[in-house]
């Protein structure tokens, strides 16, 4: 079974950084990406960044392009999501989840981590 587990969320300033942390387990084949998806209070769930695991494929959604940098380190089964000059409108919790699919959205992953809040204060 595949398992996800995030880390890596915290209060920050504006305009400060955090990285995010997601380890990966169970996969049966290396055909996968794993993706960072957050929510906000009262919104849905919006996938911000995914990466292949065998192409290193990348997708930001427009409103991280340019702030958040997603990599991965295959050897130790590790995504990370780079996160800078943070605006409180990022404030939200940050889920990591994997999809054998080539969808970066919310119903197309397969699997869920638990979330991380990050809190971004003005």
């Amino acid at each position: 079974e595949v398992q996800l587990q995030a880390s890596g969320g915290g209060l920050v300033q504006a305009g400060g950084s955090l990285r995010l942390s997601c380890t990966a387990s169970g996969f049966t084949s290396d055909d996968y990406q794993i993706g960072w998806f957050r929510q906000a209070p009262g919104k849905g769930r919006l996938g911000i960044s995914c990466i292949g695991r065998s192409d290193g494929r990348t997708y930001y959604d427009r409103s991280v392009t340019g702030r958040f940098t997603i990599s991965s380190d295959n050897a130790k089964n590790t995504v990370y999501l780079q996160m800078n000059s943070l605006k409180p409108e990022d404030t939200a919790v940050y889920y990591c989840a994997t999809t054998y699919g080539s969808s970066c959205t919310a119903y197309g992953m397969d699997y869920w981590g638990k979330g991380t809040l990050v809190t971004v204060s003005s």
